[in-house]
Formats: C-alpha cells, structure tokens, sequence
C-alpha cells in the first residue's frame, strides 16, 4: 500500500479550495466586525440548542461543510474582542497576522519543549524573548518561557522565586519540614493570581501579606518595610516581593524602584506583574513611571494583552535564567535531549511546568516585527490617549463621574442628575445602579465594559487595549452609558 484512505487527510486542492474559502469568509468578518454586536445576545439554553444533543457521530461530515457552519457560529456568537467598542477586561484586539502565524505554526506543529523536536522555533521563541526584554527595558540578556497568559507566567516566576530563596533541601524535604513560613508580599490591589499561587503551592493564603495602597493607589513602601521586619521578629522568612506595573483595575504602576530597594535591603526576589501594564514602558515620555523595572529578578507580561496578539501568549523574563532551570529541569532516562551544541542549545521543557508546548512564539515574533518598536509606541500611545478622552467626555458630562485614569485604563460612575437620595442610601443606590449597568451593558452588546470597586464606589472600568478604537467610538460608548443609565434609573423603585 503506496498511500493510507482515511478520511483525515485532505488532499492539496481541496485544502487550497478550503482555506481560500476560509480566508475570505474571515476577511470579510475582520472587515465588517465594527458593525457587529459586540457579543451575543442569545441566552446559555439558546446557544445548546444550537449545537443540539445529538451523540457524536459514527460516521465523519465533510471538513468543507465543517468548516462553512462553524464559521458562522462563531462569528454569529461570540463576544468579539476585537471590536472597537470592546474595552472590558485586559484581552487585546488581535493582529491579523497572528490567526495566520497560528495557521502556519499549527501546520508545522513543532514540539517547543526540546530543541531536537523544534530546531527553528526554539531559536525563534529564544529571539522572542530577547526583544520582548529589549521593548520593555531590560537587558536582552533575561531569559524566559513563553506560556499561556498572567497566571501561568506569574506561577512560573513564584516558584522560580521560591527555589531561589528557600532552603536548597526543600525540594527533597518539602514545604512542611521547612522550619520557617515563607512569606510573600504585595499590595492590596495585585492580581488574585498570588493568592492561587499561595493556595496551589502549599504555602497558604495566610502566608500572603497584602500591603495596603497610598492615596495614588501604590503599594505603601513604608507599610512594606515595617511588615517585613516585623515577619523577621516573628521568625518567619520574607522570601519575595510582587510589584505591579498596571494593575487591573485603574492601571496604577507601583513605585518600582522604591520596592527594588527594599528587596535589596531584605535580599528577596523582586517580582514584577506587568501583564498588562508593562509594554507601556516602550514610550519615551512614561519612563519614569518604569524607573526601577531593570531590577526585577522576575517580570510576567502579557503579548496577548497590550502586544495585541492572538490568545494565547503569556510571557515570563528572570533575570538570572539558571533560577528557572534550578526550579524546573528534569531528566529521567528516558529523555534523550542533550544540550551540548554548539551555539547554546535550550530545551524549553527546563524553564516552566510545561513538557509539551505550541508554538506560542511565531504570532508574538511575526507582530513584533510587522509593527515594530516605532509602530507600538504609536498604538500603545494612542490607546492611553483615548481612555482619557473617555475620562474627559466623562468629566464634561452631568450625569457620568470619572473616577480614575491610569495608563489606558479609565473608570467612571453614572450619577442621575437631581439623584435626591442622601447618605449611605445614595452611596448604595449609585453601587446598585451602576453594577446594573454594567451587566446590562454586557449582555445588550452594543459596547462591553467591565467594573471596579475604588473607595467602595461601584465603577464601570473602560481598558483599550484595541488598535481598532476611534475617538467616535468612545464618543458613541458616553451615549450609550448615558441613554441606558437613564433607562434603568427611571424603572428603579428606590427613587
């Protein structure tokens, strides 16, 4: 037998038919998306019906009707990230370039755990790397991983932490013959992924210290020190610090150099989580904002957040990369992956907790180079110019309230105009009002947003991150927050 029948294969003109088909249907999707809702409307029981409950199939259908009916479900119920009105969460409007990099990289299907299985995507995740350390201002000589997003990236650096300033015996002996609690420190307003990771790793939430936030919403580097001396007294271990570049509510960068220094003092591990925030280092005029990034032992960043790349592309830089291979590498027997090449091989399997890994690294690599330094400080730039255009058309109007702007974050409140309730009755009926306003922003579709919750206010939270956004788009969301605001505030009984 010259050639296997299966009905897997698909023989060359009618992949080239299917994939020009398939091309053109999302050209056209990419193209039309601004006149799309922004997400579905159908309700969870709707959507199953769509699928129907039929068992799988016994017999296999066409991959060309496959891929006709899929993508129109897809496109007909989805909730779109890369409209221009979507500026909920922390998920970026993707580059074009990236769905075709995932179409090549899938087709090549390298296994970026080991050089031998991914000679060429190896070195083009270790370039990666290098200029992702280069755009945010570090030296290119960081080392790192490419994984799935903020979670993954900050685990990564956690334990990566934890082997660096542990007792050397705990990976034979473990948490619990530990004669000291190690100790983790960050502000109030970091990630929950910390108190994940506290949980997940067997140190427990308890041994988290949440530092509490200035009145800019920094991390309080007086209450940090007096925190850690007093865990020293205690006979506990300080063993690392998180700073945050751009947190996830209000975009407020910590005083990074202050909690560099105090690490320094200490001897921890200076983590930063810059998942979202960090790439804005890359313009000339928030450098400042930055100063103090260059001495992070760790920096978790997000490609697939303000790098507008394809979900999914987290990113992990140590600035002494043998830290991850101390806390990561293995070999059993039956691993035949050596590393004496000429030229500094690197199995990527020795610096994260993944064996098997794609090819997350073309997109971000393909992107960076399309757009390049010059074109991302453009983009990233006008993004931080359109939230504070939100803020400022927030400012100028009766009925909203800015509350914060930082980076390309914008928060606000809808406040009825003549709102005659006083006291904690008022504070209570703006949370209540404007939590329905969120929500029902979210499932109408014309824009999406997400909230915050600043000094006990219930804010709706605006975060472009969308190369797609125009200003007649921010002015179009003050409309639409205003016509629903009033909507749901004349059917509310309170008043």
């Amino acid at each position: 037998m010259d050639k296997r029948e299966n009905s897997i294969e698909i023989s060359k003109t009618e992949f080239r038919k299917m994939g020009y088909q398939l091309i053109d249907t999302i050209s056209d999707f990419l193209d039309d998306i601004s006149n799309q809702p922004v997400t579905t409307t159908k309700s969870i029981k709707e959507l199953q019906q769509l699928l129907g409950n039929s068992s799988l199939p016994n017999k296999g259908v066409s991959a060309d009707e496959l891929l006709i009916s899929t993508s129109k479900l897809l496109f007909d119920n989805s909730l779109l990230n890369g409209h221009p009105k979507f500026f909920g969460f922390i998920t970026s409007s993707a580059a074009p370039i990236g769905a075709l990099a995932d179409l090549l990289a899938a087709s090549v299907n390298p296994n970026v755990g080991g050089q031998i299985l991914s000679p060429i995507a190896t070195e083009i995740e270790k370039q990666t790397i290098t200029w992702l350390a280069e755009f945010i201002g570090v030296s290119p000589s960081y080392g790192g991983v490419l994984v799935s997003g903020g979670n993954m990236a900050n685990f990564t650096a956690f334990l990566a932490a934890r082997t660096a300033k542990a007792p050397k015996s705990i990976k034979e002996n473990g948490l619990s013959n530990t004669s000291k609690q190690l100790i983790s420190y960050c502000s109030k307003s970091t990630h929950t992924w910390i108190d994940k990771a506290a949980i997940l790793f067997g140190h427990g939430s308890n041994s988290i210290r949440w530092i509490p936030t200035d009145a800019s919403n920094k991390m309080n580097i007086k209450a940090l020190e007096q925190s850690i001396k007093e865990d020293i007294t205690q006979g506990h271990q300080p063993f690392m610090v998180v700073g945050t570049a751009g947190d996830v509510s209000t975009g407020v960068v910590d005083n990074l150099q202050a909690v560099a220094a105090v690490c320094k003092t200490h001897d921890l591990w200076f983590h930063i989580d810059g998942a979202y925030g960090i790439p804005a280092a890359v313009i000339p005029e928030l450098k400042d904002l930055f100063n103090g990034v260059e001495e992070a032992d760790s920096i978790a960043l997000d490609p697939h957040k303000w790098l507008y790349s394809p979900l999914e592309a987290g990113c992990t830089l140590v600035k002494n990369p043998k830290h991850l291979i101390d806390t990561y590498s293995s070999h059993p027997e039956y691993y035949n992956f050596s590393l004496t090449e000429e030229g500094g091989a690197l199995n990527f399997f020795e610096y994260g907790l993944q064996n098997s890994r794609g090819f997350r690294a073309l997109k971000v690599w393909l992107a960076l180079q399309q757009i390049g330094r010059d074109g991302y400080v453009k983009l990233i730039r006008e993004d931080i110019s359109l939230s504070k255009y939100f803020a400022e058309l927030a400012e100028q109007h009766s009925e909203l309230e800015p509350v914060t702007h930082n980076l390309s974050i914008a928060t606000l409140r809808y406040i009825p105009q003549n709102l005659e309730v006083k006291g904690e009755k008022r504070a209570e009926y703006l949370n209540t009002l404007n939590e329905a306003l969120v929500n029902g922003l979210q499932a109408e579709g014309e824009l999406f947003l997400s909230n915050a919750i600043i000094d006990e206010k219930y804010c709706m939270r605006a975060c472009i991150v969308n190369f797609r956004t125009t200003k007649k788009d921010i002015e179009e969301c003050i409309e639409i927050i205003v016509k629903e605001g009033r909507k749901l505030h004349s059917s509310h009984s309170l008043t």
